[in-house]
């Protein structure tokens, strides 16, 4: 009988995200994305030892981070049906907005969403499929020139040196 490599419902690149709390962080992505638990496995002290949810059609795997680790956010680009709709959720799921929805040259309207403790999400919904040269152009275009500059100038971590 033949393995496969993969197991069923995983893909080639599974994310991991080391948290502080674990818990609270199923709780948003459940809200924010819909997220589905897994499996949530606790050790003797009550600390999250694995969990796994799943979002759309990708697992994402995390655990409690030791106290003595330092921090180490995630950053997680989701693809979605509608970009606005799911950044809108996020934040009302308690995430803060880093950048708002923002079409950008490559196609896709893009926005970033920072969950309650740290990992960020680049939230994308393909509007339109761009050729190469329609891409170069757009490099040179005012409206696409100002939407770079302003997801660019992002602060990804506000009050931090």
């Amino acid at each position: 009988m033949s393995v496969n490599s993969v197991p069923q419902g995983y893909h080639t690149v599974t994310p991991w995200i080391i948290s502080r709390d674990t818990v609270r962080l199923i709780a948003f992505l459940r809200e924010a994305f819909g997220a589905e638990e897994l499996s949530c496995l606790t050790g003797e002290d009550g600390s999250v030892q694995h969990a796994e949810v799943r979002i759309g059609d990708s697992v994402v795997m995390m655990f409690d981070a030791r106290p003595e680790w330092p921090a180490t956010p995630g950053f997680l680009r989701l693809y979605v049906d509608d970009a606005d709709a799911v950044h809108r959720r996020a934040v009302a799921a308690g995430g803060t907005s880093v950048t708002g929805v923002t079409h950008l040259f490559f196609g896709d309207r893009v926005g970033r969403v920072r969950d309650p403790l740290g990992n960020l999400y680049w939230i994308h919904t393909r509007v339109e499929e761009v050729g190469p040269e329609e891409m170069e152009r757009r490099l040179g275009d005012p409206e696409f020139i100002k939407a770079m500059e302003y997801v660019q100038s992002a602060d990804f971590f506000p009050g931090r040196d």
